[in-house]
């Protein structure tokens, strides 16, 4: 009768030490283009999200303390010293041009966070181009191929269901867009794009409206939301040229907390953490 081989020994040269296994890094170049995300607030509040702000819980970045406090951010984020800029805009936007203008000193006053950072960073780093890489989701092109389908899938995606977790998201984006105004700036930004803040942020997306009809929230959030962003980063992948591009991504921190997640999880790109600037 054939002698039987112990479980333990199959594969390990009968006593001989084990191969240690080789990093998954291994398989791919240690040098990559870094990318560093800066979710913000949208500083001139234009409302058009589901949470919306209130008029005590607004800041003005043109007036003290806070114009001075968004200077801070400035020169922090400037030790990155990035090589590209993309923002949270369509090619439609004409961010290039709307660059050279503020260049000649126009847009000066505009609250627009794309402006007061985006422009201002690429004016003093010398850079001549932005990159609008924002995207429509998936589900319009669904609703063109069949409207009836689409708005049976949409129904009561609203917001507003009645999970006790959806009270709680609902109580910590407050608190969020308050502390702001009690904050300095610069120490607001590391709080809201720290790793534990991305992660509790877009757990708001897997509660409440989520749960529709076991799958149909799941469904409705794979085309609408997280296709997006999805888009977001294919765009990304589209503006590095190199492995020397230092990118630096300018969005809603809605946005942040996905597009962390593909460049953390990617071989092409190193994610470089907010915080870890100093």
């Amino acid at each position: 009768m054939k002698e039987r081989i112990p479980y333990m020994l199959i594969g390990s040269g009968f006593g001989q030490k084990a191969e240690t296994p080789r990093e998954p890094s291994f398989f791919f170049p240690s040098k990559k283009a870094q990318v560093q995300v800066v979710g913000t607030f949208h500083m001139y509040y234009p409302n058009l999200d589901v949470v919306k702000i209130s008029d005590v819980q607004k800041i003005d970045v043109l007036e003290a303390p806070k114009k001075t406090e968004l200077t801070e951010v400035i020169h922090y984020i400037k030790t990155f010293k990035p090589t590209k800029i993309a923002i949270e805009a369509f090619p439609s936007w004409n961010a290039t041009e709307k660059l050279r203008k503020y260049k000649e000193n126009a847009y000066r006053n505009e609250r627009d966070e794309r402006f007061q950072i985006a422009m201002r960073l690429a004016t003093e780093l010398g850079l001549d181009t932005l990159y609008s890489i924002d995207a429509e989701s998936f589900d319009p092109e669904i609703e063109k191929l069949d409207s009836i389908f689409y708005q049976r899938l949409i129904k009561d995606f609203d917001f507003e269901s009645n999970d006790p977790y959806q009270k709680m998201y609902m109580d910590f984006y407050d608190y969020s867009n308050t502390v702001v105004t009690k904050m300095n700036m610069l120490d607001y930004f590391k709080y809201i794009n720290s790793k534990e803040f991305h992660k509790v942020e877009y757990g708001g997306y897997l509660v409440g409206d989520f749960k529709l009809d076991n799958f149909r929230g799941a469904d409705i959030l794979s085309i609408w939301w997280y296709n997006r962003n999805l888009r977001i980063y294919r765009n990304l992948q589209e503006i590095s040229t190199s492995t020397n591009d230092k990118i630096l991504v300018l969005f809603g921190n809605g946005h942040a907390s996905i597009l962390r997640q593909l460049i953390e999880s990617s071989s092409e790109f190193e994610f470089i953490k907010f915080n870890n600037l100093d």
